[in-house]
């Protein structure tokens, strides 16, 4: 089985669209039909995401930590107890591509890392764009690591403990503790992600806070 995991702080406005792009991810034939469960971690929402994630018929865990890191954990323990053998993450912001889970059972490292595009990118200014992609042009070898587009296998997942309970960079502290204990990483810049420009992300120090600070 195959868990999706995903956070959601107050995510009305997208969680929707979000959800309907997995449901499109899990019944991809090259799964061959294996089992995916999605589940929506609700972290403190006051708004309507759990009717939008319970309307969708997806798993739903109710939080109260205002931690990405703790929520992730949390989705990633409950779907491990359900029997999953890899863990796939993205936020609830983002919409993936209909391979997304394909291409992350296609590797045979232990963790998968995707690249995210910006939704709405024409909105942006000239100079924010010119600005957000020297931002990007500045990390090695375009490695980038996502919360948004990450997938890992359990038995990795487990032998490192999995995500510390971060406010922000909890996705670049897993991958980092993988390398340290030798799990292999596989950088799949065509394995993409479409996630919100908005200024006013709910994880400090994530892609929200990054876009306000460049403007």
């Amino acid at each position: 089985m195959i868990g999706i995991v995903v956070p959601a702080h107050d995510e009305e406005e997208t969680l929707g669209a979000c959800i309907a792009s997995l449901q499109v991810a899990a019944a991809h034939p090259a799964l061959q039909s294996e089992p995916v469960r999605i589940v929506i971690v609700l972290d403190a929402c006051r708004d309507g995401s759990a009717a939008i994630a319970r309307q969708a018929g997806v798993a739903r865990l109710e939080v109260a930590f205002t931690n990405v890191g703790r929520a992730r954990h949390h989705g990633a323990s409950w779907a491990i107890d359900q029997g999953a053998r890899w863990l796939a993450f993205t936020d609830a912001d983002t919409v993936v591509e209909a391979d997304w889970l394909a291409r992350q059972i296609a590797s045979a490292a232990d963790v998968v890392c995707g690249s995210v595009h910006l939704l709405d990118w024409a909105t942006l200014s000239t100079e924010l764009r010119r600005r957000y992609l020297s931002h990007r042009r500045s990390v090695t070898a375009g490695r980038h690591i996502h919360g948004a587009n990450l997938g890992v296998s359990v038995a990795a997942y487990l032998a490192v403990g999995g995500f510390s309970p971060l406010t922000a960079d909890e996705d670049v502290a897993l991958v980092e503790a993988l390398r340290q204990r030798g799990f292999t990483v596989d950088w799949l810049q065509e394995m993409r992600v479409k996630t919100s420009s908005r200024r006013k992300g709910r994880a400090p120090g994530g892609l929200g806070a990054l876009l306000e600070s460049l403007e």
